[in-house]
């Protein structure tokens, strides 16, 4: 998924955004909510990530439901699906581990100053 962008110059004191565009005379400030291409494609990558875990998880759970053991086996079928358990949570730990690694440099905050980019 690709969002369109737009380049803009921000000001490191109070946080106004300013794009250059030609005026045609019959402009108005209004506000408006912007979020970071940065942030958005991090979050998209995490919705990607959720969505393959839950696709996993509800693949899992579906095979549970319709597994019946042969006789004796139960156990064989239950050390299994617990290994395969396993290796999905194996997956979810990995997946925070790198999610939280990537948010420790939190956003910055308005007023607080950021890189301008020519």
């Amino acid at each position: 998924m690709t969002f369109e962008t737009f380049k803009a110059w921000q000001c490191i004191g109070c946080g106004r955004i300013d794009g250059p565009q030609n005026c045609i005379g019959v402009c108005h400030d209004r506000k408006v909510e912007l979020v970071y291409a940065s942030e958005l494609q991090a979050s998209l990558a995490r919705i990607a990530s959720l969505r393959d875990e839950s696709a996993a998880l509800h693949a899992f759970v579906r095979q549970l439901a319709g597994i019946t053991p042969r006789d004796g086996q139960w156990e064989q079928s239950f050390r299994s699906m617990q290994e395969r358990a396993k290796a999905i949570l194996g997956r979810r730990a990995e997946n925070m581990r790198q999610a939280t690694s990537e948010t420790t440099t939190a956003p910055t905050p308005a007023g607080e100053t950021r890189a301008r980019e020519a």
